[in-house]
């Protein structure tokens, strides 16, 4: 699973039950473009970021390499989508990865893009675990 950052920012600040274990599952990973989301944040705080620090140390980072770019622009191309979320789309469409948000909206017009919303009803984590 490739993991959005608020997934991350809900897993680290501990307002969602189940969202930490979730995060921490074997197969989850993120974009490295979420690495800079979740800690260029401003009011990032020290607590944050050691619980970021201490998540990531369990995660696969996939970098921005060249299939993902060429993903991303042809995205970009078919429909205004901002960077991030266009590197993001593309990278789980690269590495044949469902995408974990709780902002579908930003990602529903993506063919072929599997998005699994934790927050939707109906969802079960032990699915993931």
């Amino acid at each position: 699973m490739l993991l959005d950052s608020n997934i991350l920012i809900y897993a680290t600040n501990q307002s969602a039950p189940g969202i930490e274990s979730l995060a921490i599952s074997a197969d989850s990973a993120v974009a490295s473009v979420t690495q800079i989301e979740v800690y260029g944040f401003t009011g990032l705080k020290p607590e944050e970021k050691a619980a970021l620090d201490i998540l990531y140390r369990r995660l696969t980072v996939y970098p921005l390499d060249a299939p993902v770019i060429e993903r991303a622009v042809v995205l970009r191309q078919e429909r205004k989508m901002g960077l991030a979320d266009s590197i993001i789309a593309a990278m789980a469409l690269v590495h044949d990865l469902p995408l974990v948000t709780r902002n579908e909206e930003d990602f529903q017009h993506v063919t072929r893009l599997r998005v699994i919303n934790p927050f939707a009803a109906g969802f079960n984590p032990d699915e993931f675990q």
